[in-house]
């Protein structure tokens, strides 16, 4: 289980998380929704130890991690895979060294069982036959599909999706949400979703939580956050323009 208690993470003078208490328990989607800038990738990156809060704890299997040394970390980080929110994949190399990069600088196995490893993750996203391609030849989609399947390498126990169907179509965001579901239910690994997507985070949660104002606000499985009575959820749940959540017109428009 990863436990988040008190967490407050500041960027010079902005306090984006200001107290940020969450449960993730094993084996389930946990999708943290909230609007855009409100912290919820700087709160995934606190989690995974790429950013450390100024205050409060993150416990992974009932490990402290704030305070590990980089030696430490490295290794409660091996837990972790991490589908970033543009793919983030190196042009320069091709499909299957991208996808088995992470095994050839951070494990011992040799390359004949790296190659097999890459090709199997990625049959397993749809993607056979495409191990020699460079990213600049795919389209948005297979690039997410890479990046899971370069995410699913090492066989992790959690996977962390920031913002996992940006920028893509409906059908193929569709598709990503299947392989979400697909790989919780296969693998058993627990996943942490970071999205404003909400029809995506009602497909693949179990359990959704907002961020907003730099605290979870609320949290429940989906059907109570879509029939919520709490008026900040709701607006942002429904996409209403008018309610408690105010914008800066003049910064928008």
């Amino acid at each position: 289980m990863i436990k988040v208690s008190e967490v407050h993470k500041y960027f010079g003078g902005n306090h984006v998380l200001q107290g940020v208490n969450l449960e993730i328990y094993d084996a389930e989607t946990l999708t943290i929704i909230g609007g855009s800038g409100c912290g919820k990738s700087v709160l995934l990156k606190n989690i995974i130890g790429l950013l450390k809060p100024e205050r409060g704890t993150i416990f992974v299997d009932d490990r402290e991690i704030t305070s590990l040394d980089e030696k430490d970390l490295l290794e409660v980080q091996k837990r972790f895979g991490y589908l970033f929110q543009g793919a983030a994949l190196f042009d320069s190399l091709t499909v299957g060294e991208n996808v088995g990069f992470g095994l050839k600088n951070l494990s011992t196995l040799e390359q004949a069982d790296i190659r097999k490893r890459v090709l199997e993750c990625l049959a397993v996203v749809g993607l056979k036959g495409v191990e020699n391609l460079k990213p600049p030849e795919l389209s948005g989609g297979m690039k997410k599909r890479v990046g899971l399947a370069r995410a699913i390498a090492h066989q992790p126990k959690y996977i962390m999706y920031d913002e996992p169907t940006t920028g893509l179509d409906p059908i193929m965001a569709d598709v990503i949400n299947d392989l979400i579901i697909h790989l919780q239910k296969t693998l058993g690994v627990t996943s942490i979703v970071v999205t404003h997507d909400m029809k995506s985070a009602y497909k693949v949660s179990n359990r959704i939580a907002m961020l907003y104002q730099g605290k979870i606000i609320g949290a429940g499985k989906p059907e109570d956050i879509k029939n919520t009575k709490d008026e900040v959820i709701h607006q942002f749940v429904e996409g209403l323009s008018h309610g408690p959540i105010t914008l800066d017109l003049e910064k928008v428009i």
